[in-house]
């Protein structure tokens, strides 16, 4: 490492920043909510992460440009100050219109945070690209399994949280995010200069590099299986089982504590396995999840099939994103910001997954997280063996 990137107080910071990324999972919990509150359907529920991620189409690659002309550092401070305001929203009222506002604010403060946050990454640490991004999406999935559990805290607490209910996530986050900002602000981050700016044009005819494409595809699938899993581990429970939305509630935790373990532990395996090996494995979890998510009707094979989906969908993102980056260093600004459009895969996946789930049940949210989970397999032989 250089004198700069080993900087440990700036780490820190940066892994901070993972954590309020994290933020935009409560969405996931927040909407079986809002559903049960406003007595929505399933369509109309799933509306809300589907927006949430719909602006990562529109948001990322102009966020790619910004950050060659303000900086990465000064992007990821106004994706923080953005989503600091959409989690404040929701303190003023709990109507579908302004969770929708809500959850839009926080869908493009997120979407500038995943554009910015990841590259600048590459400014405090060498080495294993995959690794670190690895490690960076541990820390935002403590944030992600903690979401259920402060929501249910508040919806089941004796002394409800001062009034708030589940929404009292909102403050709690919004807290957070203020210290990330403090600090971010106070951090010095060297970032190299860059040789010139580029267009609109530019970043999407890096989308005809075939290997580009592929990532850009597998992040899609990813994001898809991960809001899908997050928005639906409840309502399959419920459906399945009879369960209350506050017991169901723990599904969305499970899956982030899964995800939370196989991100630790990823970190560490990507500096021994070969990306595509340890890629394969994760892959066919993701497949062998979705079988027990489609056939199983006892709490067991649930959880089980809950737990593998977290584990195996845990190291997809962070493989995807560096094998792209690394495949062509000299755009990494402008591949970031494909990488991170491809997040609108979480507006996709859950609007089929509620249409189909109000005709079939939640076995159709399963056949079509099913889809990614089967591309992600046949990924599997383009994934180099090292970034």
């Amino acid at each position: 490492m250089s004198n700069n990137k080993s900087s440990l107080g700036a780490l820190v910071v940066v892994m901070l920043c993972f954590f309020t990324m994290g933020f935009v999972d409560l969405v996931g919990i927040a909407s079986n909510y809002v559903q049960q509150d406003l007595n929505l359907t399933h369509a109309q529920a799933n509306i809300m992460p589907s927006l949430v991620f719909f602006w990562f189409l529109i948001f990322s690659v102009p966020t790619g440009i910004l950050m060659n002309k303000i900086g990465r550092k000064k992007t990821v401070l106004l994706s923080i100050v953005v989503t600091v305001l959409s989690l404040l929203l929701p303190l003023f009222g709990e109507s579908y219109a302004l969770m929708l506002c809500a959850f839009s604010l926080l869908g493009i403060g997120n979407a500038l945070m995943q554009t910015s946050l990841n590259p600048l990454v590459s400014n405090i640490v060498t080495g294993n690209l995959s690794s670190t991004l690895t490690f960076g999406q541990f820390v935002k999935a403590i944030a992600s399994f903690l979401a259920p559990y402060i929501a249910m805290w508040g919806a089941t607490a004796i002394i409800p949280s001062w009034g708030l209910g589940w929404r009292v996530l909102f403050p709690i986050y919004a807290v957070i995010g203020v210290v990330a900002i403090v600090a971010l602000s106070l951090t010095t981050i060297h970032e190299e200069p860059v040789a010139k700016g580029s267009s609109f044009i530019d970043c999407f005819k890096l989308l005809g590099n075939p290997f580009i494409l592929l990532c850009f595809l597998g992040i899609m699938c990813h994001v898809g299986i991960d809001v899908g899993t997050n928005t639906s581990a409840p309502k399959i429970l419920m459906e399945r089982l009879g369960m209350t939305l506050n017991d169901a509630a723990f599904a969305t935790s499970l899956y982030f504590i899964f995800r939370t373990i196989g991100c630790l532990s990823g970190s560490a395996i990507l500096r021994y396995v070969p990306e595509r090996i340890f890629f394969a494995i994760s892959a066919a979890m993701i497949c062998c999840a979705m079988v027990l998510l489609a056939i199983g009707d006892v709490k067991w094979v649930l959880y089980l099939g809950i737990a593998l989906v977290g584990f195996g969908n845990s190291n997809i993102f962070s493989i995807c994103f560096a094998q792209a980056l690394q495949h062509d260093p000299t755009h990494k600004n402008e591949i970031s910001g494909l990488m991170i459009m491809g997040l609108f895969g979480g507006t996709i996946f859950p609007f089929f997954m509620g249409l189909l789930s109000d005709v079939m049940g939640t076995i159709g949210a399963v056949i079509v997280m099913a889809v990614g989970a089967v591309y992600l397999a046949c990924l599997t032989m383009k994934i180099k063996y090292k970034s």
